[in-house]
């Protein structure tokens, strides 16, 4: 992944986020962001799927449109002269994500805290 015009050796793939009406099976539910999500490491492609419900504060993007995420080292260099679709914040304890938008594609970017 280009992260700044450098190619990043710190960013690794780690899922695509498939929005989806159909729910799912071992569901996980996010309060903040009224959004089901499934483990992408039980699917063998690493998709994640979201169910939104109404009212989602989540973005638009992320809800009619997939997504592709990364891990990062340094989430904050990562993000470093991009256009945030959303700023850092922690869906569970020990991870930090935010959303940037690249060539007009919602990119996740997660880091281990």
């Amino acid at each position: 992944m280009v992260i700044n015009g450098k190619e990043a050796d710190v960013a690794q793939f780690h899922h695509v986020g498939v929005p989806t009406k159909a729910k799912q099976p071992k569901e996980t539910y996010l309060e903040g962001g009224k959004v089901y999500i499934t483990n992408p490491d039980a699917s063998p492609y690493k998709f994640e799927f979201l169910r939104f419900e109404k009212g989602s504060p989540l973005p638009k993007e992320l809800q009619t449109g997939p997504h592709i995420a990364y891990k990062v080292d340094d989430l904050a260099a990562a993000m470093k002269g991009e256009k945030v679709l959303m700023p850092p914040f922690d869906p569970m304890p020990g991870l930090r994500v935010a959303f940037i938008v690249r060539d007009g594609v919602p990119v996740e970017l997660m880091q281990n805290l």
